[in-house]
């Protein structure tokens, strides 16, 4: 939105600085009732009067409007639908419906249409196009004559369109006076009326943090793998678009390079935020395009949440606990793993331990993630020690696990170079449990004499369906030569590159901030979905295919792909994890767990319970 997004200009540099300040300050005022003052909560926290104008500004006085329902003398906006219900307050604001970028939604066969000034005030030459999609029949897209204050004012007031038509049914008449209607059309002028910063007419500028201390192997595999899909990318557009460009874009011209800027932080998370703004500053970008950290990410949020900057699908293993409109994950990582082992515990009619004894690192994952199994275990009967294993380069497993009963089940919140140090440790009486999270899966060196008894909290799809889910990604990686150092991180990075592609093609000349998360929110669940049914036609197929095994058919396909590098993102890959999807506000997409032990047979796992979702 030019509100919040100018750039260009010493006015528009200005309101920018003067905006973050705000923002900053005010982070953390919610507005909560219902569904509509859930989004304005999500937005308050980065953007309550982040328009750099002040209470007595028309714009500023059209924001509250708009994004609050509240007028311009403090009273509670209403509208009545041409049904007779009534609406107020909250409820009643225009974000509820047209979203905080004003690019409208899609409501089964019910569309909200854009209200941005793009498509209310076209100037000559323009042609707005929302959405090249077939199921809304252009019906997004501008249909009607150009607004005037004057017709503008009467179809909200009377539900009468600039060609004299009615409007949708659901489109709420509202009483407006005149200060409230100037300043609410004041404020649609300006939304969503210029590209974000980081947006040039041919360029896409996108950063990826990584923050300190995560292990030197998976930092070089994360980028080596992010990197080469950018580049995948960038060849794409570079050759008029064989892959990971859509036919949309190239026939309304909108694709668009990607310079991908790595933002490396150092030192405390107390002084990320500054290095953060540095960055920024030197070179805005338009999203934070994955990332990684092995433990804290919130003033990344933070950081993400006061320029109102997408962040999408950063590899992390603690989810900061407050969610944010522009923040979206895969999993809330180590916190959610701990909530589907109480869950499954709690649900047990026979054989619950008497005693649950965690052993972790004493660092922040570590803390959060004993800390919450703790509590979600709360009143279950169940006894709960954490054992937290110190600095040392060499933990003493001997001293963590001293005392350990066949009735205790042992939960270890551990990474690969601890599980590595556990080879001489001797196997617990209890059941040893680990998060798959911090291990990364199945491949992690459990001890040998471990392997039939251990259990693994396990978020991801079971090895049987990723085999053919993630052919694209492994056929891709094989071309490009990147060794696979950590399957799930490497995934997530790949798919993360992947999403931003299709959705940036979905947006086609829309580049604003606050429409690539509403996009985000509405399509990956439509797209995860198709792609799943293709999976289990996959799957099931590959299974009696001329009598083929999957492993041998997947093969089969990676070597077409080697030969042809071009079909690797043709066939679109689902992610490592088993079903994905968002909803308006929701900004985590995957939301439970297997409980999974070892066949026996290699690496191969079977699962002791279904899906749980805590």
């Amino acid at each position: 939105m030019k509100t919040y997004d100018a750039a260009g200009g010493l006015a528009s540099r200005v309101r920018h600085a003067w905006r973050a300040w705000r923002a900053t300050v005010r982070s953390g005022a919610p507005l909560a009732t219902a569904l509509g003052a859930a989004l304005v909560a999500c937005l308050a926290v980065g953007r309550a009067g982040a328009e750099g104008a002040g209470p007595g500004d028309p714009v500023e006085k059209g924001r509250r409007i708009y994004v609050q329902g509240v007028l311009v003398s403090g009273e509670a906006l209403s509208g009545v639908r041409a049904s007779g219900v009534s609406l107020s307050g909250a409820a009643a604001a225009c974000i509820n419906c047209h979203r905080p970028s004003g690019m409208g939604t899609v409501e089964s066969d019910i569309q909200m249409l854009p209200v941005t000034r793009p498509y209310l005030f076209p100037r000559a030459g323009d042609t707005p196009v929302a959405v090249m999609d077939l199921r809304f029949q252009h019906a997004m897209n501008v249909h009607h004559a150009p607004y005037t204050d004057a017709t503008l004012a009467r179809a909200v007031r009377e539900g009468v369109n600039s060609d004299d038509k009615p409007m949708n049914e659901l489109m709420p008449r509202y009483a407006l006076g005149d200060a409230d209607m100037a300043a609410l059309t004041a404020y649609l002028k300006q939304l969503s009326s210029e590209p974000s910063p980081g947006v040039t007419g041919t360029r896409l500028h996108l950063a990826t943090v990584v923050a300190p201390a995560v292990a030197p192997e998976r930092r070089k595999a994360f980028l080596e793998t992010l990197r080469a899909a950018v580049a995948q990318k960038n060849g794409s557009v570079m050759a008029g678009g064989r892959h990971m460009v859509s036919a949309a874009e190239i026939m309304l011209k909108t694709e668009r390079y990607w310079d991908l800027h790595v933002w490396e932080l150092k030192g405390d998370p107390s002084t990320w935020r500054g290095q953060l703004e540095d960055y920024y500053r030197a070179q805005p970008v338009f999203a934070v395009l994955s990332g990684i950290s092995e433990g804290s990410w919130e003033p990344v949020q933070d950081f993400c949440t006061a320029q109102a900057l997408p962040c999408l699908f950063p590899s992390v293993d603690l989810v900061p606990g407050e969610g944010s409109f522009y923040a979206l994950y895969y999993s809330r990582g180590v916190l959610l793993e701990a909530d589907v082992l109480a869950r499954y515990l709690n649900d047990l009619k026979q054989g619950r331990p008497r005693r649950v004894i965690q052993v972790a690192r004493d660092d922040e994952v570590g803390r959060a993630a004993t800390s919450r199994l703790a509590k979600a275990l709360e009143g279950s009967g169940i006894a709960v020690q954490a054992r937290l294993l110190g600095s040392a380069a060499k933990p003493d497993f001997a001293a963590a696990l001293k005392g350990v009963q066949g009735h205790d089940l042992v939960m270890f919140w551990l990474r690969r170079p601890d599980i590595a140090a556990l080879q001489k440790a001797k196997l617990p009486a209890g059941t040893p449990y680990f998060s798959a999270r911090l291990a990364g899966g199945e491949l992690a060196p459990f001890p040998a004499g471990w392997r039939k008894q251990l259990r693994l909290v396990y978020p991801y799809m079971m090895p049987e369906q990723r085999v053919v889910a993630l052919g694209a990604f492994e056929g891709w990686r094989r071309v490009q030569k990147i060794d696979l150092v950590d399957g799930p991180l490497q995934s997530e990075a790949f798919y993360a590159a992947v999403t931003m592609s299709e959705t940036q093609a979905e947006m086609l000349n829309n580049v604003y901030r606050d429409y690539l998360i509403e996009r985000e929110e509405e399509e990956i669940g439509r797209r995860e979905a198709g792609k799943a049914e293709q999976l289990s036609r996959d799957v099931a197929s590959s299974r009696t295919e001329m009598g083929k095994t999957e492993r041998e058919r997947i093969g089969n396909e990676r070597e077409q792909m080697a030969a042809d590098p071009s079909v690797v993102i043709r066939r679109e890959s689902t992610t490592i994890y088993p079903r994905l999807g968002l909803g308006v506000g929701q900004h985590i997409a995957s939301k439970g767990a297997y409980i999974v032990h070892f066949t026996g047979v290699g690496d191969a796992l079977a699962a002791d319970t279904g899906w749980i979702v805590p």
